[in-house]
């Protein structure tokens, strides 16, 4: 089964579960689903950082500064976040991960949205990240990835949606 067909549950603006369609479908119609962020750093404190295989359905060739994914037809966010963060790091027995908050994401071009749920996890293990799902990766320390943030001439193309994530997690912590 190929990542489009995998079935999701479409859900309305109260994150109630409405229907369910192919996740090709859901992406061409801009229908509303739930998706997962975890946020995975390793023993120094360092995040996990990588970018997107070109072949990926959505944000191709991004970076990201999470792991995750869609929540599957029937899946809790929870259940999601641990297949998730298991399956992008390559890794087994993974601490599960600890729910942060949930925010409703709304693409700036008017064409998705996805009601989200922001995880942390600490992975201590040595991860093999999925070649189909991940082309580059790395742990960086906070003072990298903020300059890779930008502005600046070091500053990489972001996932959207993670940069979104990612800036509630900091006010959050401010």
């Amino acid at each position: 089964m190929s990542a489009a067909d995998e079935i999701l549950d479409i859900v309305d603006e109260d994150d109630r579960v409405v229907g369910r369609a192919p996740r090709g479908e859901v992406y061409a119609r801009g229908l509303r689903h739930r998706a997962v962020f975890v946020l995975a750093r390793d023993a120094e404190d360092r995040v996990f950082v990588h970018r997107r295989t070109p072949g990926k359905l959505i944000f191709p060739s991004l970076y990201d500064m999470f792991v995750g994914g869609v929540v599957g037809a029937g899946e809790s966010y929870d259940e999601a976040a641990l297949r998730e963060a298991e399956e992008e790091l390559g890794v087994s027995g993974l601490p599960r991960p600890v729910p942060l908050f949930t925010f409703l994401y709304e693409s700036p071009d008017g064409t998705g949205s996805w009601w989200s749920r922001v995880y942390e996890a600490r992975c201590t293990l040595p991860v093999h990240p999925q070649v189909e799902e991940v082309a580059w990766h790395d742990f960086l320390p906070a003072a990298e990835l903020e300059r890779r943030l930008g502005p600046g001439p070091d500053a990489w193309e972001w996932v959207p949606d993670g940069l979104a994530a990612y800036g509630r997690l900091r006010a959050l912590r401010a």
